[in-house]
């Protein structure tokens, strides 16, 4: 999926009545000692999280907007909300006239900072809650305001829940455990791994705050955030001592007691302490009391100010990538098992899907809503799912330009025989996750859709089969994938993969193939990442193609400097529509490779569609596989 999702709800919130309140709120010396003059509403929570819990939607809360990034400013006259090119549409659309609309990557959008500085009467004071500003954004914010005069500062009470309500309470679901034979690897050798790169380091202490990385560190998962099956907490490593901060009450069942060994420590540098979610300021603060000069503490970069900031400047030492971050990214032997099985499994709904939608479609009762709904029932029937890895997009039209489209009654469309249909969508299964896009036509696409989707599938190709040497950057790829769209002048404004976890968040670090991001981990066997060019015709149509493929070795004729070489393998394994196709415009090898990708849809798939006994989707398979001649 195109990096995030989100609703697109057509009538603006109204925003009047809290604006008034905020500002008062930035007035109260309940909450500070002198007045703000601006206050920042970042959409992250505490742990830098790209989906959030309906307690941590403050900007949504704020200006309406629910799409997942974007901040919003408030000053006493003004308020302004930034996003990028995924959701102006949805921006406008969603956010009442008190807020104007920053578009994001534009030239003549100014900067939050540049905006703040020409808009701020002199010596401003800016407030921000430190738990919601990652440690590098605040660095970069405060230099810009104090090098005008003004400054930034931590406001420790959040103002929009001073002024929010009905606030939900934050989830504490129960916990699963999860066995060898999915993780491959014992939490305690990964314990034992992340000490062995801090003694190497020279580091003593480290601080894990992002959510995939504590549920991938300690083999357990939750559903305490929607699509993402991850659990509110926070860990602090020592060498020989080991702190989880967590609803108590969610270790109190004996699986997981037994599980994280909280009774019976089979060593005593292994044994975890188990502490209160809220209490992780506190001990962290007594950690670093006792710290001595040459101590050294890792944290992230995107840490939270407000943990980051307690860690004294000589020792803290923080880091773009945790280790966890990188082990996590490249998957081992019974995780890529895991990923190919939840594939296939995948692959059998969404081939049943399309069968469906064949035979449905022309009786004039489908609706973008109806579609997703069936492919989320068909996902279910599949062993071991445990519900979607994002809310579904599913397009027709001119709703298919619109990049991060989720139906809604308001806004929802019939399929038809006419309008190309865009299903962006994936799954959570206990042995892998999944994320797949495909377009399709269920009449006589026109000549420009072919043209358009066989450009498309010309820079999805050029990926896939894309041989490149050991220690690539994903974002040195990013244009094998638009080559054949710029050739023709076209283009499209979002990235083209992105990192997929195991049982985890859809979207990972720290690899991806971006051309927006520089800061990206070379990609190495075993990394799994989408691969998803697009088009977008605004008002007509969208197109997409997107598999998750697999980092392998690659065979190659000669061997520079030893390097070695690497390339992609297919997981997913949905057949790509060769009536979208205008195959004349494919070479030789373009059309082999979407023959043998066909042909190995129906070989893997159709077995599994046989022992499932699914006899009208495998009719639908061997007919959708046909090779081009």
């Amino acid at each position: 999926m195109a990096s995030q999702k989100s609703d697109t709800a057509m009538a603006p919130k109204i925003t009047v009545e809290l604006l008034k309140q905020l500002r008062q709120a930035m007035k109260n010396c309940k909450f500070f000692s002198e007045p703000i003059q601006a206050y920042i509403i970042p959409s992250g929570d505490a742990h830098q999280s790209e989906y959030i819990a309906p307690c941590d939607c403050r900007r949504e809360f704020i200006c309406g907007f629910n799409g997942s990034a974007g901040t919003a400013i408030v000053t006493e006259q003004h308020a302004a909300m930034w996003t990028d090119g995924r959701y102006f549409l949805q921006a406008s659309q969603q956010m009442d006239n008190n807020w104007t609309l920053m578009k994001m990557g534009l030239k003549e959008t100014p900067s939050q900072e540049d905006w703040l500085i020409s808009i701020l009467p002199e010596n401003s004071k800016v407030g921000v809650d430190p738990w919601i500003i990652a440690a590098d954004q605040w660095k970069n914010m405060s230099r810009a305001l104090t090098s005008a005069g003004h400054s930034l500062v931590a406001v420790q009470d959040n103002l929009i829940d001073a002024v929010w309500v009905d606030r939900p309470e934050r989830p504490s679901t129960q916990l699963r455990t999860l066995g060898l034979e999915y993780t491959g690897i014992s939490w305690q050798d990964k314990i034992t791994a992340l000490r062995g790169k801090m003694t190497k380091r020279k580091v003593t202490w480290f601080v894990a705050t992002a959510l995939d990385e504590i549920a991938w560190l300690f083999n357990l998962r939750g559903a305490d955030i929607e699509y993402n099956p991850v659990f509110f907490a926070y860990a602090i490593v020592g060498m020989n001592t080991i702190r989880l901060f967590v609803d108590l009450k969610r270790l109190s069942v004996p699986p997981v007691r037994e599980h994280l060994q909280l009774d019976s420590p089979s060593k005593p540098e292994l044994s975890i302490r188990a502490l209160p979610y809220e209490s992780v300021y506190t001990e962290l603060q007594a950690i670093c009391a006792a710290l001595s000069p040459k101590d050294k503490v890792w944290i992230c970069d995107k840490a939270s100010c407000a943990l980051t900031q307690v860690i004294p400047k000589g020792n803290r030492s923080p880091i773009p990538y945790t280790h966890l971050c990188l082990a996590k990214a490249v998957k081992n032997t019974n995780e890529i098992q895991g990923m190919k099985m939840a594939h296939i499994k995948d692959a059998v709904a969404l081939c049943e899907l399309f069968a469906w939608l064949e035979k449905e479609i022309p009786k004039g009762a489908v609706t973008e809503i109806s579609a997703a709904d069936k492919a989320e029932d068909l996902r279910s029937q599949q062993k071991d799912f445990v519900g979607l890895s994002f809310p579904t997009i599913s397009s027709v039209g001119p709703n298919g330009a619109i990049i991060h489209y989720r139906p809604l009654p308001e806004t929802n469309r019939t399929l038809s025989l006419n309008e190309v249909y865009l299903i962006d969508s994936g799954a959570q299964y206990v042995d892998g996750t999944t994320d797949v896009t495909r377009t399709m036509h269920f009449g006589t696409p026109s000549a420009f859709e072919k043209e358009c989707f066989t450009y498309v599938l010309k820079g999805h190709i050029a990926v896939s089969a894309a041989v490149f040497p050991n220690g690539t950057k994903g974002h040195l790829l990013d244009s094998f994938a638009r080559a054949a769209l710029w050739e023709s002048g076209l283009d499209y404004l979002h990235g083209t993969g992105h990192g997929v976890g195991c049982f985890l968040n859809v979207h990972e670090g720290p690899c991806g193939i971006s051309y927006k991001t520089f800061a990206d981990e070379p990609l190495e066997a075993g990394m799994i990442v989408s691969d998803e060019p697009g088009y977008y015709e605004d008002g007509c149509f969208g197109i997409r193609i997107e598999n998750v493929v697999l980092v392998v070795p690659s065979e190659t004729k000669y061997n520079y400097r030893n390097r070695g070489s690497l390339t992609f393998e297919p997981l997913t394994l949905v057949p790509i529509q060769v009536k979208m196709m205008s195959t004349e415009l494919l070479t030789q090898k373009e059309r082999d490779w979407v023959n043998d990708y066909n042909r190995k849809c129906r070989d893997v798939i159709g077995a599994e569609m046989q022992r499932q006994g699914r006899k009208e989707a495998l009719d639908w398979l061997i007919r959708e596989t046909q090779p081009i001649v």
